[in-house]
C-alpha cells in the first residue's frame, strides 16, 4: 500500500480537500501530480500539527509546574493527546510528535518530505506551547531532567522504551492496513495512542519525566534554560522511533511484501507461530514492566497505568496473536474451545508470556536498585491483615472477571447488525478489568490478575530482595493457581451465558443444507 492511497490518508496524512465524515462535494478534481513528485503538505496539515503539538506541550507545562494535583498530571496529558489526535487526525494524521512522524516515514506511511515539514510545525508548536505555559505558571517552570536518585542512563532507557511503545501503538493502530480496512477504519486509534501516556507517564514520570516526544523535550528545555537533558532525551526518542518501525515491520511483514498484497489478502493473513509468540512476549513485557516501574517509583496509580498498558497492547497486537498477554486468559480461551486457539499454540503463548514477564522483572530490578524504594521489598504475598486464602479468592474472582470479559468481548462473533466490523470496545473493556480489579483488591493480594505478573514480581524479589527479604514461593504458586482457576471458571461461565457461541453459525448451516440439495 502506498502512502497516497485513500485507505490510509484519513488516519495518517489527512484529507485537506474534504471534511471528515462527509461525502465529496462532487467538484472536479485537479489532475494528479506525477508519481515521481511528492508535493509539499497542504498548509492545513501543518497548522493542525502545529496547533495540536502546541496544546499538548502547553498542557504538559501547566500540569507539571502548576499546583494541579500531581497524581492526575499524566492523565491530563494523555487526555490532551487523545483528543488532539482525534481532532487533528482527519486533517494531518495527528502525529504531534517528531518521533512518531519518523516512525511513520520509515514504515512508508508518511512521505519523507512531509516528515520534515511536520517536524518544523511540531517543534514550533512545542516551543510556543512551552513558552505560553512558562508565562502562565511563572515563577515556576517545567524542566526536562533526571528525577533523583536515578541516573541519566535510567532516564534514557525509560524514554527509549515508552517512546517505542508510543510509536509502535501509532503504527499498529493508526497505520496498519489490517487494523484499517478500506471504508471501515477503526475508531480506537486515538484512545490507544493517548493512553500510552497513562501507561508511561505513571511508570517513568518519576524517572525521566516521561517526555516521550522531542517537541516536548525541546520546548520545555528552551523555556527552562538547560538544553543538555532535552537533547539527550531527544536522541533516545528518535532511536525509539527507529526500533518501533523495525518491530512493526517484523510483526506485520505482510504489509511490506512485494508484490503488494490485496486488501482481502491482508485481512485473511495469519502470521506464523513465531511472530505470534513474539507479539505475546512483547505485549506481556510492556505490561509487566509498567507494573514493576509503578511499584518501584511508588506511583499512586499502578492499576490505572497497568490497565492502560494492557489496553494499548491489546489494540496493537489483537489481530496478530489475539493479545492474550496473560496465561490465565490463554487457558480460558483454550478451555472455551471453538478453535480460537490450538493447544500447541496456547502452550507456546504461555511460555512466551512468562518469558516476557521474567525479562521485564530483570529490567525492573535494575531500576529498583537505584530508586528511593531500594530498601523496600516488592513481594508476592497477602497484605498483613489478610490470609493467603482471602488473597487467593480475591485473585480468583478478579481474574475470572478479566478472562470472562476477554472471552465475551474479544472472542465472540461481531453482530451482523453492527455497521462496522471493527470491535471498538474490546481493548477498553479488557483494560478496565485491571483498573477495577487492581484498585479493588490491590490492598489485599496486590491485584496481579495474571500469572505472568505474579511470577515476574516473585523473580524481581529474588533478584533484588531489598532489606525485607524474599517472600515464600508458595504464595506465588498459590496466586498463580488461583488466577488459572479463574480463567477456567470464566470459560465455564461463558458456556452458560453465551450458548449461541458454541453452536454452528447460521451461515455454515445454510451452506451445508445448500450443499446437500
Amino acid at each position: 500500500m502506498t502512502t497516497l492511497e485513500a485507505s490510509s490518508t484519513s488516519l495518517l496524512q489527512g484529507q485537506p480537500n474534504s471534511t471528515y465524515g462527509t461525502a465529496s462535494s462532487g467538484s472536479v478534481e485537479p489532475p494528479p501530480l506525477p508519481q515521481t513528485a511528492t508535493p509539499a503538505p497542504h498548509i492545513s496539515l501543518l497548522v493542525a500539527e502545529c496547533f495540536g503539538t502546541f496544546m499538548l506541550v502547553f498542557i504538559v507545562g501547566c500540569a507539571v509546574a502548576s499546583p494541579a494535583p500531581a497524581a492526575w498530571a499524566a492523565t491530563a496529558i494523555a487526555s490532551t493527546l487523545m483528543v488532539m489526535v482525534y481532532a487533528t487526525g482527519p486533517v494531518c494524521g495527528g502525529n504531534l510528535n517528531p518521533a512518531v512522524s519518523l516512525a511513520l516515514a520509515i514504515s512508508h506511511k508518511l512521505p519523507v518530505k512531509h516528515m520534515f515539514y511536520y517536524w518544523l510545525a511540531q517543534i514550533l508548536g512545542g516551543l510556543a506551547g512551552a513558552g505560553l505555559s512558562a508565562f502562565v505558571v511563572a515563577p515556576k517552570v517545567a524542566k526536562i531532567q533526571v528525577v533523583k536518585p536515578f541516573d541519566v542512563h535510567h532516564a534514557v532507557i525509560a524514554e527509549l522504551i515508552y517512546t517505542f511503545m508510543l510509536c509502535f501503538v501509532v503504527l499498529s493502530c493508526a497505520a496498519s492496513r489490517k487494523n484499517n480496512p478500506p471504508k471501515d477504519p477503526n475508531q480506537f486509534y486515538g484512545l490507544a495512542i493517548g493512553f500510552v501516556i497513562v501507561a508511561g507517564g505513571y511508570a517513568v514520570g518519576g524517572i525521566s519525566g516521561a517526555a516521550l516526544n522531542p517537541a516536548v523535550a525541546l520546548g520545555l528545555g528552551a523555556t527552562s534554560g538547560n538544553m543538555t537533558p532535552p537533547l539527550i532525551w531527544t536522541g533516545a526518542e528518535i532511536a525509539a522511533a527507529v526500533v518501533a518501525a523495525g518491530v512493526f515491520r517484523l510483526l506485520r511483514s505482510e504489509e511490506f511484501q512485494t508484490p503488494e498484497l490485496s486488501d482481502s489478502e491482508i485481512a485473511e493473513f495469519k502470521p506464523g507461530l513465531p511472530k505470534r509468540c513474539f507479539a505475546e512476549l512483547l505485549g506481556t513485557f510492556m505490561l509487566v514492566l509498567t507494573v514493576g516501574l509503578n511499584l518501584v517509583t511508588s506511583s499512586p496509580s499502578t492499576a490505572f497505568s497497568a490497565a492502560a498498558a494492557l489496553m494499548c497492547m491489546v489494540y496493537s497486537l489483537g489481530n496478530i496473536s489475539g493479545a492474550h498477554l496473560n496465561p490465565a486468559v490463554t487457558v480460558a480461551v483454550l478451555a472455551s474451545g471453538r478453535d480460537k486457539c490450538q493447544p500447541v499454540d496456547g502452550l507456546c503463548y504461555i511460555l512466551s508470556q512468562l518469558l516476557g514477564g521474567v525479562l521485564a522483572a530483570l529490567l525492573t530490578s535494575m531500576f529498583h536498585m537505584a530508586s528511593m524504594t531500594k530498601d523496600k521489598s516488592i513481594k508476592v504475598a497477602p497484605s498483613a491483615k489478610y490470609t493467603v486464602v482471602q488473597a487467593g479468592i480475591a485473585e480468583f474472582m478478579a481474574t475470572l472477571v478479566l478472562a470472562y470479559v476477554v472471552l465475551t468481548v474479544a472472542t465472540v462473533r461481531i453482530p451482523k447488525t453492527w455497521k462496522t466490523k471493527q470491535n471498538f470496545p474490546f481493548g477498553l473493556a479488557i483494560g478496565s478489568c485491571v483498573t477495577a480489579g487492581g484498585f479493588a483488591i490491590g490492598a489485599i493480594s496486590g491485584g496481579e490478575l495474571n500469572p505472568a505478573v505474579t511470577l515476574a514480581i516473585a523473580v524481581e524479589n529474588m533478584v533484588y530482595p531489598g532489606k525485607g527479604g524474599t517472600a515464600p514461593l508458595n504464595f506465588c504458586l498459590a496466586f498463580m493457581a488461583a488466577e488459572v482457576l479463574g480463567g477456567l471458571a470464566a470459560s465455564g461461565l461463558m458456556r452458560v451465558t453465551h450458548p449461541e457461541e458454541f453452536e454452528e453459525p447460521p451461515e455454515a448451516r445454510e451452506a451445508k443444507v445448500a450443499g446437500q440439495v
